[in-house]
Formats: structure tokens, sequence, C-alpha cells
């Protein structure tokens, strides 16, 4: 049974019958060879569905979709005006036999099919789109009718197929001259002469958009039409009143269309092999056959080999080691047999940047895996101790020509886990691997919240199979060796293993995605996005090490005198970076309260302790500030230097797509994310990093996204109306809590405010706003109290969406990303962090939902500037460009980014982005 249909869901509606006139029209009278029949409308559509569904794979892929038709030319509007559509010319002969056989086809593609006597597709469609909408998913209705454009707002989108545009409110207004809900009225005195719907003789759309721009609707316009001064305009409406609302009525979407299905039954599935070849076949569509056939293949032996593979035994023993061309030839020839192949790399280093290549792994079936050993070695081979390659080994150039042109071959995919970095390594030999799966990023979509999603975590889980620890080949601590210096026959097994695992993984988990309706999470929000990452973090960032060392040299100072300070506060001298000597000053010596003894004996000093206490003393806030500054200068202006890459002068940070369950990329080796911005010293940091001569750094951030997403899904008025006012939400905010005007407030209660928005989105305690204003905690929580006073929306969204955890297990994004909530229901202390994190997660998660597709999109958006994207810092992408092509970028990056929720998902808010330049990155943010 599928899942409810609700928020995160996106339905697609399909315009059937605009779709068979459309494939009629574009191509040129086709028979079946056989008998005779006319099916060259069905071969269009068929072709029409098939890129559809192919283009989902990719592009903004919906978790829904329906195929809407007109089920006979009779229908209830027949009853209210006879003469309704009498003009329409009569059916092609050849078209007629053709009707019945795209429902077949529709269904033979495994896509709801839909029709209900006695109504057109249009209400149908309304039906549909009001269900979603009212249910809390989103709507995306794929066709050129304007009929349908009276539905658009509030969660329902239009896309014009033959333009390729989107339509929304904007587009619609610019097609009627009102807003589309004011369409109908403004078709109810223009008429349609297509559809024989009358209106009022002599006034047209334009005319139209006037009147009922001055008068507000319809009926307002015909009560006070003798109001107007034109006598043809009057006279026409006074006399055609009736038929007036008559020809509304007609064009009046029905949005209770009676219908026998559910939202629910309109979930995507995969095509089911059989009846659809069968069904082409049977049409003697032979190049869509094979097409069509080629796209199935994959999808068809997953489904078949899944649960067989898992009973295939690992055995090391079978797996072989390729150490000439013509066994590679072998392995080459059936992976093209397949279609697809596991692929994995054994270097000398996790830095993809700096790691040598010494072997590829390969594996096609389960329990069939090979290793190519290409750069192994063994030390002591000469006078000087130096290691030599060990013979009968694939030269790396030669084996790499050789399997280029299937890494880059579009037909064959290629399978990893975490495919970033094998991309980076092969990359770094020319190779541009594509395209690619990866079972890190399948699990992700499926599993978030769970489990890690490790190699060896996933395959002892899902395939019960204790893979071989790397520790076992490589060693640990001093003896540790790289893998350069493994010898052959165990490295045979370990890789091997590892390309044969991905495989299973893969075969396990790629059906999962359709069933668990989380393929458009995968397909849009995290495969498309690796080999985007990889291009960025091979780019890298400019760093200048001299600023790097000044600022090191500023930050020592600055911690000495603190120190200093600190030792005058405490009233003598002590080792301020020793907690053991800082809870005996604070505990035993001030007579501080709330002092624990761990058992070691010493006290409990950390952050959290030390900003409860803030509040109440001037001491621990200071050691606070010098523990940040320690932190700075040891983790970025030290160690920083130790990052910048020899070869190409450039710090090459790595970037986790599953390091927070949220959809949050992580920032490793070196992590640029946590460079704190609240502090002078910590914002001063991004001076270091630089543009090179004639360069310029931009930096584009979203602004106060998470709140946009709050007031959005929480639907509060006060805060959307401050958005869409371009209000200053922090300072609006303070005026509505505080009852003090905007103007001429003072900054502190301002920040206060500001504390409390983005406090309230983390499911901030009383306990942690105190810490974060060094305030009371009376006065904190009287804070937070008012805030939820004043705003109540957001406490129904927080005990709404706890609730959904509980019943579900999960909370989703409104992208459909499933973070799942274990400890939901949790007793004790895990309790209150498990609630914060399942209120949090949907709010967190669409907006990183959000900037992945801005992400997606923008090297398309950019390619014909000279620029490249450099950084992702949470809300924020960082940029370096020529310095004549900054505006152009701006605009682009800007529009990808303010525009990257559509069409999956229409915000009640506007995001808005912040641009800033310069040399460096502190000057750009």
């Amino acid at each position: 049974m599928s899942e409810t249909f609700g928020k995160g869901h996106h339905l697609h509606l399909i315009d059937g019958s605009a779709y068979i006139f459309r494939a009629y029209h574009a191509l040129p009278p086709l028979t079946r060879k056989s008998d005779g029949l006319p099916v060259g409308a069905v071969a269009g559509f068929c072709n029409i569905l098939f890129r559809y569904l192919e283009g989902n794979k990719t592009g903004d892929a919906p978790t829904h979709v329906a195929v809407i038709f007109d089920h006979s030319s009779k229908t209830f509007r027949n009853d209210i005006y006879p003469a309704y559509k009498a003009n329409r010319p009569e059916l092609p002969e050849d078209l007629r036999p053709q009707f019945p056989l795209t429902r077949d086809a529709t269904r033979a593609f495994n896509i709801a099919c839909i029709e209900t006597e006695g109504f057109e597709a249009d209400d149908i469609i309304a039906t549909l789109s009001c269900r979603a909408r009212d249910a809390g998913g989103q709507v995306t209705i794929i066709s050129s009718d304007k009929d349908l454009m009276q539905l658009v707002g509030d969660g329902v989108g239009m896309l014009d197929p033959m333009k390729n545009k989107l339509i929304g409110p904007d587009e619609v207004f610019e097609k009627f001259g009102v807003a589309p809900n004011r369409v109908v009225d403004v078709q109810s005195l223009a008429g349609d002469s297509v559809d024989n719907v009358p209106g009022a003789p002599g006034i047209g759309i334009k005319t139209a958009a006037l009147l009922i721009q001055e008068y507000g609707d319809l009926e307002t316009l015909l009560a006070r039409a003798g109001e107007i001064k034109q006598p043809k305009r009057r006279e026409s409406l006074q006399d055609n009143a009736d038929l007036i609302r008559i020809s509304k009525r007609l064009v009046q979407l029905d949005c209770e269309t009676p219908l026998d299905v559910t939202l629910e039954s309109m979930v995507v599935r995969l095509p089911d092999a059989e009846p659809l070849m069968a069904f082409l076949n049977q049409m003697e569509f032979r190049t869509l056959t094979k097409r069509v056939a080629d796209s199935l293949k994959v999808a068809v032996l997953v489904e078949a080999e899944a649960v067989e593979a898992q009973a295939v035994p690992f055995d090391h023993s079978k797996y072989d080691m390729v150490t000439d061309e013509g066994a590679l030839q072998v392995w080459i020839d059936r992976i093209y047999a397949r279609g697809f192949v596991a692929v994995d790399t054994e270097t000398t280093s996790l830095d993809e940047m700096r790691a040598e290549l010494v072997g590829v792994s390969l594996c096609v079936e389960a329990g069939q895996a090979c290793y190519i050993p290409l750069a192994h070695k063994a030390g002591g081979g000469d006078l000087f101790g130096a290691a030599k390659l060990v013979p009968g080994q694939l030269a790396l150039e030669r084996a790499l020509a050789m399997l280029q042109p299937m890494l880059e071959d579009a037909s064959i995919l290629k399978i990893g886990q975490n495919m970033k970095y094998d991309a980076k390594i092969f990359a770094r030999q020319g190779v541009d691997v594509a395209p690619i799966d990866d079972t890190m990023l399948m699990s992700s979509a499926l599993f978030a919240g769970l489990h890690n999603h490790g190699m060896d975590t996933l395959a002892e889980r899902y395939l019960g199979h204790a893979s071989i620890p790397i520790k076992q080949l490589l060693g640990a601590g001093k003896a540790q060796i790289t893998f350069d210096f493994v010898p052959l026959e165990e490295a045979v097994k370990y890789a091997a293993e590892d390309a044969d695992v991905t495989l299973r993984l893969w075969q396990l988990f790629k059906p999962q995605l359709h069933r668990k309706s989380v393929t458009t999470v995968y397909e849009v929000l995290e495969r498309p996005l690796v080999p985007v990452l990889a291009q960025m973090e091979m780019a890298g960032i400019a760093v200048d090490r001299d600023t790097l060392s000044r600022m090191s040299n500023a930050f020592a100072q600055k911690m000495a005198a603190l120190e200093d300070e600190i030792q005058t506060l405490a009233g003598r001298p002590f080792n301020v970076g020793s907690p053991k000597q800082l809870g005996e000053i604070l505990f035993d010596e001030m007579g501080l309260q709330g002092g624990v003894k761990g058992k070691t004996g010493a006290y409990a000093t950390g952050a959290d302790i030390l900003e409860d206490l803030a509040t109440e003393h001037e001491l621990p806030g200071r050691v606070l500030d010098w523990r940040q500054l320690a932190k700075l200068k040891s983790t970025y202006t030290d160690a920083l230097q130790d990052h910048i890459n020899p070869e190409t002068g450039r710090v090459h940070t790595s970037y986790s797509l599953v390091g927070a369950v949220t959809g949050r990329l992580s920032s490793t080796d070196p992590n640029l994310q946590n460079i704190p911005v609240r502090s002078d010293e910590g914002r001063r940091i991004r001076e270091a990093f630089v543009a090179p001569k004639g360069r310029v750094i931009v930096s584009l951030d979203y602004s106060q996204i998470e709140l946009r997403i709050l007031a959005h899904v929480a639907d509060i008025p006060a805060l959307k109306q401050a958005f869409k006012d371009g209000i200053d939400i922090h300072a609006m905010t303070a005026a509505e809590m505080f009852g003090v005007p905007v103007e001429g407030m003072d900054p502190m209660v301002r920040r206060q405010a500001k504390a409390i928005n983005f406090g309230v989105i983390y499911g901030i305690s009383g306990f942690g706003l105190a810490r974060n204003l060094r305030i009371p905690r009376a006065e904190a929580q009287g804070f937070i109290d008012r805030y939820f006073e004043r705003f109540p929306g957001i406490r129904e969204y927080m005990d709404a969406t706890v609730q959904f955890a509980r019943d579900n297990g999960y909370v989703q994004t409104l992208f459909g990303r499933r973070i799942h909530t274990p400890e939901i229901n949790a007793k004790g202390p895990a309790a209150g962090f498990a609630k914060r994190a399942a209120i949090n997660a949907p709010i967190q998660g669409t907006a990183a939902d959000i900037i992945r597709r801005a992400m997606v999109r923008m090297p398309d958006a950019i390619a014909g500037i000279d620029a490249k994207m450099l950084l992702q810092v949470h809300d924020e992408l960082l940029f370096e460009v020529q310095e004549d092509a900054v505006d152009a970028l701006i605009a682009a990056a800007r529009g990808i980014m303010e525009g990257a929720a559509l069409p999956a998902v229409h915000l009640s808010v506007p995001i808005t982005v912040d641009a800033g330049q310069g040399a460096n990155w502190a000057q750009a943010h």
C-alpha cells in the first residue's frame, strides 16, 4: 500500500488529450504493416511518454503522475449550453481508432490513466490538483491549455511542454491581465470561439481584464454595468448578462468531479518490462522498442537479480587478478554485454588531490569480480633501499587507455560507493567517469538517520557480510603502510570484495528507491551533485600564506592579553588551558554553582558549563573567548597553511553528501564551513581566502532562508507578509514581541529578537537562549514564551511535526527527503534532543535541498562566463570570476538560486539572495 499523499509529494498531471493531437499533427501518417492500422499518433504519443520518463531520471522528478484524457465529446456543459463546442470539426478518420490505443500505451508504461464519463480532462485535472494541494503536496500540470491557468497558484503550477516553459502567476497575468483567481471572469466576458463559449460580444481579453481590474469581479461588474461610460461596452454587458453567466459556468472548471481513484494510486512506478515490450511489439514500433529495451535493461536486471545475488557466497578465491591486456579486454567485453559495472579504486591516500592510483577493481555480477594491480611496490629493490614496482602488473597508462572508453561511455552505468572519490582519482588521470550511480547516496536517501552509510556498515547490515578490515592490510600507527605496499594476493581479495559488495548493495537499493518514494531525492538532489562537487573540490581556493601567518601572530598576542585578564579576574596565575585548574578556580575558590566532578575527580568545564556560568560572572565568558581564539589559531591560521596543495597552491576541501542527516553538506580536510562569523576574529580569517590577479571573489548568500521556510511550513501570516514586504524580520519580531518601534531600535533588542528567531528553528530552550545572550534563564524563557504567544502557528507546526515523526518514524522535507527519527519515542534526556531534531530537520533539510538544486543547475547557468564555483558554506555559494564578468555571474547565479525550489515546491514567501564581491572572501561576504 502506498503511503498517504501529502507534504513533500509532487504530482504531475499530463494533459493526455493534448498530447494525442500534438503527436498526430507532428508526424506523417503511419500504419502498422501487418494490418494497415493507423498508429502514427500512438507512436508519437509513446515517444513523448518515453522522453518524459527518461527526463525524470535527471530532472525535477515527480513522486506521483497520471495522464488525463477526455472520455467523450459530450459533457455536462452540453446540458448547460447545447451549442458548447458545436463548431469543433469532426475527428479525422485515421485518428479515431488510435484514441483507445493511447490509453493502452499509458497503462503499458505503468502510468495511471484517468478519464470520467460526462467530464472533460480539464475537470479531472482541476479536481486532482485541488485534492493534492489540500493534502499539502505540489502539483505541476503539463499542458499549454489556457483554460487550466485558472488553477495556478497555492502549490499548483503549469509546464508548457511545447515551449518547456514554467507557467506561474506572473505568466498567467501576462496572458490574461489578471491573477489566476480572476481568469474565469475574464474568459466569461471574452468568450471562446473555438469552444463556442458566447461571452459578451465586442469584448476581448484586454478589455475584459481592464473591466475586472476596475470592478474587482464579474458579479460586481454586471451589477454596476450601467456606470460604464462607453455605450457599446455598457450595452453588451447589460444585454448579454445571462449569456455571460452561462459562459462562466462553461469555463469554470469543476473541482468536485466524481473520481474512483486516489492520489496514492498515482505513485511513480518503474515500467513493467513484460507488458510494455509486448505492447510496443504489438504496435510494431521497432526503433522505440529497442530504445526502451536498452533503458529498461538495467532496471529489469536489478529487479531480477537482487534476491538471487544475496544467495551467492563471498568467495575470495574466485576473484580474478588481471595482469595482461587480453584478460582485461575480456572483462571490458563482459561490461559492455551487461551495461553496468561496479568500480572501485585503490590509492595511496584519502586525499584525492594527492593520492596515487594503485589499482582498479571491477564487478559485473555477484561473486564475479577482479582486481587490476597497477602500481604495487616492494621495498629494498636497489642499493638505496628504494621501492620497485612488483613485476607482472599492467602498465598504468596502457590499462587506463583500455578502460577509458568504457568509463566514459554514456551507455555503461558505473556504480560506486562514494563515487565522488573515485571520479576525482580518475579525473586526475584524464578520465571523465559518467554516468554514475552511488550506493552510499542511495543508502542516505533510503535510511538517513538510521545508521551511517559506510561500506562496512552497509555490508554487515544488509548483506550479512563482514568485509575485510583495511587495518588488517595496512596496519596502524608508525608501522602503517600505504596500499601500494600490500601484497598482490591480499590486495585482490580486499579490492575485488569492495566492488562485489558495491554491486550487491546496488542491486538491493536501486529498486527500493521507487518502493520507498525517494527516487526524486536520489535522482535530483543526490546523484547529479557528485560531478558538481568533484569539480568544485578540484578547483580549490587560493589562500594567502602570509595573511595566515600574520593572523596567527595577532591571535597569539590577543590570547596572551586575555590570559592576563582572566588571571586578574581569578585573583592568581593559573594555566588557562588546563580544564582541571580552571574548575578549581571556578568552583572551589570562586564558589560558583553547578560544579560537577567526573571520574577523574576534576570538574567539568565544557562550553555548555561555561556558557551557563557566563550569565553570572565575567571570567567564564573570557575563557570562552580565549578558547575561541585558540581554536581559530590551531584549526585555521596554523593548520590551513599545511593544507595548501604544493602542486596547485590552493586549498582543496572535501565535501560529504551524507555527513548530516538533513542533507546539509559537511566539509573536511580542511573544514571550511565552521569558520566562525559571529566574532571579528573569525570573520578576519576569510581575508586569507583570495582571488588571483585579475579575478574577483563573489559570494551569493540566501537571506534568512530557514526563517522563510518556517514562515511557509508553519503558515505564519505576519512573518510571510514581512518577507513579502522586504521588512527587517528581526526588527519586526522585536517590535511585535517587545512593543518597541522599528525606527531607532536599540541594536541589543534586535539582537535578542534575532537570537530567538533562529533559536526557535533549532528548538532552543530557555537555558540555551540564556547562554547565547548571556542573560538570566528566567528572562530568556520569558522571551521564548512571548514568541510562541505572538506566533502560535510555530507551536502548532512543532506539535504536528513531532506527532508525524511518532506516527511514521521519520519526518521529511518539502522535496520528499526522509530523515528517520528512531529516538522520537525515547524517554529521559534523549527525548528532548530527538524532538528538537525532528522539528528542525524539515526546515534545515528543505534549505539544504534548495541549495543542492541550485548547485546542480549552476554549471549550465554559468557555462558561458569565465567563472567557477569554489565553495558551499551552509546557505552561501562562493565563486571566483574574471573582473569584467562579475555582473554577469551575479545575475546568472542569483536567478538560479532564487528559483531553485521551482517547479517542485512553490513557497508562499519570496527567496532572496544577497550578493557581494571583493579581492577576498571577507570583502565579498
